[in-house]
């Protein structure tokens, strides 16, 4: 996330088309990636963002980026457009273009499969798109391999509007480690503390959805019931079950936290498309109102064959039910299609239609916020999306915490770089000790959005973006304490964990002045009206959160960062400390 923010802010122009020659797509690798130990086989993927306009940062696991580091070269930076489709060939830091139109096409799995055979190596690792991406839509996302997909943004898209279908990677060589002892150290650690990583293991993402319902988290019918009956027909263990055949494991990683399916019938689903993490049993589940898992597990098979974000794409498909129960769109819009919650049929047909932009697909491929501004007629209360991005399948009614992340992070309402609420509210859980040991006491209520909270949330961002700096998966507890010990042993610096927290700020800040570059505002730091709404049913059906408190919650996480409290821009005070 470093390298991906140093390198847009300095070397990108202002206003640039971010589908245009003049844009960067960024591959990079970070100091700890490849090294043999858990978690640690990521990379992450930037650009400017075709969906928001603002920045696209996106990490994504598998073997590719370890590959990539195996192969000696750290990160790779595509600039200008091809002629003519093309792939990138990487074997140990010699890089060749190969000619790729009779790729142009393909699905990932006939692209990763006809990449392999014409270089007689079936070792070889691919990031590559599917049609969608070839189509620009503007949520298409990179798949290494089959099913993990570099997801939010729309980098997909401007890999597609580069003319650059994929990138193969061969590497023979281990990565560099000054002191092995504490990588080996951590493993041991990890074996240990098992019992935190068992949930991952058994059925991977998905396990609590039931749990999620009760407390009012799960999205529903886009975000605007509470109540989902039928929810344990979807949940993680209902997919291993019934329809799952194995789980499986990124680079390094003893946890195997990834499904894979098979069904034959009613539905063919492939089991080499891996199967739906939670992010896509609620997106194509409950928040379309579908609870056929067969469904849900084809939609997730055609997202990854066509390279498409199964967040934005459920939450589209979503939008456009809702449109259609209000009467913004019919089925002359439809093309005869009975877009209803609850309609999977319709959600399969519209994730075929969006990948090759048929139809109504066409205006779904620009994204909620832009569809419901062409839509009109107040179609854009149904559009749950911040600075352009698609929401992530949590709720901040249910975490305030959440919200605040959902509205400043810098490129838009995401899950990941964010603050799960629920994580600290037992006093005693090491996640509270360690936050209290860095001079932020507990207890921290569920529904607080004081400036406790706030504080709360800038420490779990910081955290957020060392994991990404040093590209390390999100899923293992390390702490703080631990991820720099590691990343003195593998590079032989001597770093503090407040060096580590001020690089954090450095890669936040410059991504906000990437945006403000861009021409976002305080303006755009802000929910969808949704949100300040109650729930039509559940437990939330009486609690909105409060827009003064949220607004007021956001001005003090500028002021913690060292922005101004109105607009939200650095000041020149903080920049000259953080060396922007």
């Amino acid at each position: 996330a470093g390298f991906v923010s140093y390198y847009l802010w300095k070397e990108l122009g202002a206003k640039v088309d971010p589908l245009g020659a003049d844009n960067k797509l960024i591959f990079a690798c970070g100091p700890l990636t490849g090294v043999p130990f858990p978690g640690n086989g990521r990379n992450c993927i930037g650009a400017k963002s075709p969906l928001t306009n603002g920045v696209a940062k996106s990490e994504v696991g598998e073997f590719w980026g370890a590959e990539l580091k195996r192969a000696g070269v750290d990160a790779i930076i595509v600039e200008g457009k091809a002629e003519k489709p093309v792939y990138l060939w990487v074997q140990d830091s010699k890089v060749s273009i190969k000619d790729a139109q009779s790729l142009w096409g393909l699905n990932t799995k006939e692209t990763c499969q006809k990449v392999c055979s014409e270089l007689g190596d079936n070792l070889i690792r691919v990031a590559s798109i599917g049609p969608a991406g070839e189509n620009l839509v503007k949520y298409a996302c990179i798949m290494n391999g089959l099913f993990d997909a570099a997801g939010r943004g729309g980098v997909g898209a401007v890999m597609g509007s580069k003319n650059l279908k994929a990138i193969a990677v061969r590497g023979h060589n281990t990565p560099k480690v000054v002191d092995a002892k504490p990588t080996k150290e951590i493993a041991k650690w990890l074996k240990a503390n098992w019992e935190l990583m068992r949930g991952f293991w058994e059925v991977g993402t998905g396990l609590p959805m039931d749990g999620f319902e009760a407390i009012g988290n799960l999205p529903v019918r886009n975000f605007r019931d509470g109540l989902f009956p039928a929810v344990k027909k979807i949940d993680a263990p209902a997919v291993m079950n019934t329809i799952g055949i194995k789980m499986d494991a990124c680079y390094a990683c003893p946890v195997r936290c990834k499904k894979v399916v098979k069904l034959d019938k009613p539905y063919k689903v492939d089991p080499e498309y891996g199967g739906p993490e939670y992010e896509t049993l609620a997106s194509l589940g409950s928040n379309c109102g579908i609870d056929d898992l067969p469904a849900i597990a084809k939609g997730n098979e055609l997202c990854n064959a066509y390279s498409l974000d199964t967040i934005s794409t459920g939450e589209v498909i979503a939008f456009a039910m809702e449109c259609y129960e209000n009467g913004l769109l019919t089925t002359k819009d439809t093309g005869g299609i009975e877009l209803r919650f609850g309609n999977e049929q319709a959600m399969l047909q519209l994730v075929e239609m969006i990948a090759r932009r048929q139809g109504l697909g066409d205006l779904l491929a620009e994204g909620v916020t832009r569809a419901a501004q062409e839509i009109g007629n107040g179609a854009e209360k149904f559009a749950i999306a911040v600075k352009g991005l698609e929401a992530g399948m949590h709720e901040p009614r249910a975490k305030p915490g959440l919200g605040i992340g959902f509205m400043v992070n810098p490129h838009g309402a995401d899950h990941c770089f964010n603050l799960h609420d629920h994580m600290y509210s037992n006093q005693d859980s090491w996640l509270v000790k360690e936050v209290e040991a860095l001079g932020l006491p507990g207890p921290f209520p569920v529904d607080d959005i004081g400036q406790k909270k706030v504080r709360l949330f800038q420490h779990r961002q910081r955290l957020m973006a060392i994991y990404d700096a040093l590209v390390v998966c999100q899923f293992f507890p390390y702490h703080l304490t631990q991820l720099t010990e590691l990343l003195n042993a593998v590079t032989g610096q001597d770093v503090t964990a407040e060096g580590l927290l001020e690089i954090a700020d450095r890669i936040i800040t410059t991504l906000r002045l990437f945006n403000i570059r861009e021409g976002f505002t305080a303006a755009d730091d802000k929910l969808p009206q949704r949100f300040y709404e109650p729930k039509t049913d559940g437990i939330l059906a009486d609690k909105p959160l409060d827009p003064i408190k949220m607004e007021e919650a956001k001005k003090q996480y500028y002021e913690l960062m060292g922005w101004d409290r109105e607009s939200g821009v650095p000041k020149p005070e903080t920049l000259n400390k953080l060396g922007i």
